[in-house]
This record gives structure tokens, sequence and C-alpha cells, in this order.
């Protein structure tokens, strides 16, 4: 029997998970972004990361960022934090969630956080209780659930094991992250199951990357299961900085669609995030990843062409601007 949801809640992790793998854009640039999609109806926006400079340079004016953006209200402007500086950081910029982080494979947790996973999650403990005294919630973010680029498969067990353990800690939620996009609705499913069996779903987000084509797939498989909490990025801008060829974040726009066609509520302007996207991708001089995106511009130029009526869609941003 299909358990799809009546409404999904979008996580936009475009300024945080996506930039942090494409070339350098300005802090203008992310201010600009983060307030575009402040207007899409987005309920929870990621806005950066306190990681190291060293290790991630284009986070490094996540401070800056966080300060600048112009806010609304309902809506959660969150930022990964690894440590107590970076919690204590991404506070004082006035972020009001963060997101800790952790592997379900040792071999990306040795090469991402460069320790143990037994490592991380007591590495993670004085976060916690800082976080607790301050009434700040704390995102969980375990990647590497179906496949490691290092360790190969990674068991279900795994990946429900490390995900409890979050939980215990008080992680409210935890999106589990198919890091190298190798998943299929099957695998998906059997991870999703032994999660499951410890994790209530209201308490499980979903973050596919679209790097072998099965993100959407892999997303109808975790909504017929409950899971109503998808993470997901504008233009699909971004990847994995650490695992070698996992470009692909799933597109907002793609699942947008998918969600509406599937009577799904998700409260987000399909238009105004694609927007968004073109007015991102043209800073960084490429096109969107979104095939909603593409097509939307492919039938507003049609009808263009043939007087025909249009969305509202910036035909003269049709393209990124030539180098």
């Amino acid at each position: 029997m299909s358990l799809l949801p009546e409404h999904v809640t979008l996580v936009e992790v475009g300024a945080r998970d996506g930039l942090q793998n494409e070339r350098r854009v300005s802090a203008a640039d992310k201010v600009m972004l983060i307030n575009q999609l402040s207007e899409t109806g987005l309920t929870h926006i990621e806005t950066g990361s306190f990681v190291s400079a060293k290790w991630v340079p284009q986070m490094a004016d996540s401070n800056q960022v966080l300060q600048q953006i112009a806010r609304k209200p309902n809506i959660v402007y969150s930022a990964l934090t690894p440590n107590i500086q970076g919690f204590e950081q991404a506070l004082e910029a006035g972020a009001n969630q963060v997101a800790i982080f952790t592997s379900s494979s040792e071999g990306f947790c040795h090469k991402n956080i460069h320790c143990s996973i037994a490592e991380s999650l007591e590495r993670f403990a004085p976060l916690m209780e800082l976080a607790r005294g301050n009434g700040i919630a704390v995102r969980g973010y375990l990647s590497c659930v179906v496949d490691c680029p290092y360790d190969g498969p990674t068991p279900p067990e795994k990946v429900a094991a490390v995900a409890k353990a979050l939980i215990e800690m008080g992680c409210y939620e935890i999106s589990l992250g198919d890091t190298i996009g190798t998943g299929t609705p099957l695998r998906i499913a059997r991870m999703l199951e032994a999660v499951n069996h410890h994790i209530p779903v209201h308490q499980l987000a979903v973050h596919f990357h679209d790097t072998w084509g099965q993100a959407l797939a892999n997303i109808y498989q975790a909504l017929s299961m409950g899971v109503n909490v998808i993470d997901t990025s504008v233009a699909g801008i971004g990847g994995c900085p650490y695992a070698s060829g996992a470009s692909g974040n799933v597109a907002t726009e793609d699942v947008i669609y998918l969600c509406e066609g599937l009577g799904i509520k998700t409260g987000v302007a399909l238009n105004k995030i694609a927007q968004a996207g073109w007015q991102i991708c043209n800073k960084l001089n490429k096109l969107p990843a979104s095939k909603v995106s593409l097509a939307l511009l492919a039938r507003n130029q049609y009808r263009k062409n043939t007087n025909k009526k249009g969305d509202n869609f910036p035909l003269d941003q049709s393209l990124p601007p030539k180098s």
C-alpha cells in the first residue's frame, strides 16, 4: 500500500552543498541567491558551512553571508557546523538551526573528516550539549548510505546503527545521503527499512545525488515509504568534493515537478525556483542541471516564437554569459 504523503518539506541545500563544489562565487551573489530562494515558499534554506577554509574554501564567507541575508519569518536558515568553534560562529552569525555530519563508512569518514565514525560521534557530544543549552535544533547528515567510493557497498545495518546513534545524541532528524548517486530504488528500500526499525519515518530525510540518473526514482521510493523531507539543490548545482565524480545534487525544480504530478504539495513556486536557478548558473557560467528548468525554457521560447502565451520566466537569461 502506498504511503505517499500529502505534503513534503524541501530542504534547499544549493547555497551550501551546491556551491561548495562549484567555482567560488562572491558573498554578494550568495546573498542574492538566498534572498531569491526566500521568496519561493521554501521553509528551510541551508546557507553555508562553518568548516575550515583550508578544506572548503568556497564556504569561507559563510559568516558574512548569514549576516547579510534578508530574513523572512518562518524560514529556517541553517548552517553546517563540524565542531564547537563552527557552532559558535554560526550562532553568532544568526543561524537558527545547525547540522552535523558523519558517514556510514569508515573510509569516507577518514577521508572527509579525518577520524573514525566513533571518533566523529564523540566530537559531536559537546556541540550537542551546547546546542541544547542555546535551544538550537541539530540536524544530522549521514553520508554514503548506499555505497562508499573507498569501501564499496554500505551494509544497511551499518547505516541504521550510525543513524540511531545520531538520534540518541539529540539530532531531531537524519538526512540519509546517497553521496555518490549509485543507489537504486530496491537498495534505497532496503536501507530505509533497516533504518526505520530504529527510527520513525518522520525523523528521516533523504539526500540523493543524480550521478547515475536515479535520484527521482529513489525519491519516489522514499515517498512511497512515508518519507516527507527531501534535500534538494536549486538548478541541481553541486555535489561532494570528497567523492570523485559525485556531481549532481537532485534539482529542486525536478523534485517539485515530480511531487506536483503525484498530488503532493510542496508549497514552493516552481517558476521562482527556476528563475533563481538560472541566475546563479549565470554566475557560474553553466547551464542548470535541472531537466524541468531546461524544459520550461524550451517551452517558453517556443511560445514566444509562435506568439503563444508563456510563463513568467526570464527568457533574457536563457543562457549563461559567454566566457
